[in-house]
């Protein structure tokens, strides 16, 4: 039987602005990538995510990104491979605070936004967002984007990898996501969603924006919280998922 993980990225609330609805989307997941406060997130945020996450036995990463709060940690910043080093071991080391406060147990890695597409490119960028994994907790499992240098980096550092394909966003045909700032870069139609995800479960491909079809090992499917059709697409996908016999699980640790 096929399995697939079913991850969002939650906790990205800050003070009184809400981004989001993560209680309503967490039933339908099986692993949740929380915030840590420097693109988005706040301590009490964290706190309640990790609790929800725990309570719905949702697996908790750190979701590490860029110091850049005002653009959501989606522009890209010219830090150094020790600056990245350093920003990634500092925001999982707070996560895990919270899961410490818990009694519960940190599971993966996943880069936010800017953070992550640049490490898909830039082997020297994502060698040190894995070396921060991997000097922190040899056992936390590194989430990438599928065919990625942040892949590469994490087996070359001997991390357990999964590898990340997106319901709502379009491809290109290098396998790379179409970035933000280009047209049809995040797909709005909840069956087009849910058509991709499967092509990409069952026949391990996807489609690019130019009707290219790519090959595409996945591990774990993303969905993304701040859409707007979030809630809508877990539901519809979690049931389409099942309906075609395919399991639905978190990433599990390599023996």
């Amino acid at each position: 039987m096929k399995t697939i993980d079913l991850n969002c990225d939650l906790g990205e609330s800050f003070g009184s602005f809400v981004m989001g609805n993560d209680e309503l989307i967490l039933p339908y997941l099986t692993s949740a990538n929380i915030a840590c406060g420097f693109h988005a997130g706040d301590p009490q945020v964290m706190y309640r995510t990790v609790q929800f996450a725990k309570e719905n036995q949702v697996a908790i990463g750190a979701h590490p990104g860029f110091q850049d709060i005002q653009g959501f940690g989606r522009r890209n910043l010219p830090l150094t491979p020790d600056e990245i080093f350093h920003l990634v071991l500092y925001q999982i080391g707070a996560m895990e605070a919270f899961c410490k406060a818990h009694q519960t147990t940190l599971h993966h890695v996943k880069p936010h936004g800017a953070m992550y597409n640049m490490a898909a490119t830039n082997y020297t960028l994502a060698y040190a967002i894995a070396r921060a994994v991997k000097v922190f907790a040899p056992s936390l499992i590194l989430y990438g984007l599928a065919g990625s240098e942040l892949i590469r980096a994490g087996e070359d550092l001997g991390l357990q990898t999964a590898s990340e394909g997106f319901a709502d966003r379009t491809y290109q045909n290098d396998g790379t996501l179409t970035a933000r700032t280009q047209p049809n870069a995040v797909i709005h139609d909840v069956d087009v969603a849910v058509q991709q995800v499967l092509q990409m479960v069952e026949h391990g491909t996807v489609t690019s924006l130019d009707g290219e079809m790519v090959k595409l090992h996945v591990d774990t499917i993303c969905l993304h919280g701040d859409n707007e059709q979030a809630i809508l697409f877990a539901q519809q996908l979690h049931g389409q998922l099942l309906h075609k016999g395919i399991q639905i699980s978190k990433v599990e640790y390599a023996l």
